[in-house]
């Protein structure tokens, strides 16, 4: 009797899920817990910063939950890894955030639907740690890069040490990007 192959899911991971212009010369990823209250506020300041440096940079948020301190972030991680799967990533993001006192399994239900999340398997995913593999392979990449806190931010790969204000952030943002001018200068020279 011949055996009906295993269908396979091919499974959107986080870091190739970004917001703002895919060409900008800036990429700022963060590693951050949807539990964490100073998450929540670096949340605020990266929607202003994709508004005023529209066009110049791109953003990515990699998951560090903080599971001894919050235990439903990792559930919440999941939650929004299976949103990106119907492209709501960003939609779940700011949801989650949002609602970061009420990250229980049922609630992580509503907010899916509040994202506009319509796949019937959801709940089952979150469960069954459907996308518990992409939430963990995001918080090993995370140690080695040498997180041990969140929100910790990335510019063009670079850690940032300083606290994530606006002003703190805009400034490193301005100088990475004078970076990339004198980089695409000194290559247009060399042509």
């Amino acid at each position: 009797m011949a055996m009906k192959p295993k269908e396979v899911i091919e499974i959107i991971p986080t870091k190739q899920i970004f917001v703002g212009d895919m060409k900008a010369p800036v990429t700022l990823m963060e590693y951050g817990d949807y539990e964490s209250e100073a998450c929540a506020k670096a949340n605020e300041v990266v929607k202003q910063l994709l508004q005023d440096y529209e066009g110049k940079i791109r953003f990515n948020f990699r998951h560090f939950p903080l599971t001894k301190i919050h235990q439903r972030s990792l559930k919440a991680a999941e939650a929004s890894v299976a949103a990106a799967q119907e492209g709501k990533f960003w939609e779940m993001h700011n949801v989650l955030f949002a609602n970061r006192r009420t990250l229980g399994t049922t609630s992580l239900k509503l907010h899916s639907i509040e994202a506009g999340i319509s796949n019937k398997r959801f709940l089952d995913d979150l469960v069954n740690a459907t996308f518990g593999w992409q939430v963990q392979g995001d918080l090993r990449e995370g140690l080695d890069k040498g997180v041990k806190d969140v929100p910790a931010f990335f510019i063009n790969g670079e850690f940032f040490t300083g606290k994530p204000t606006y002003d703190n952030l805009s400034k490193a943002i301005d100088q990475a990007l004078k970076q990339t001018k004198k980089k695409t200068a000194t290559t247009k020279q060399r042509a």
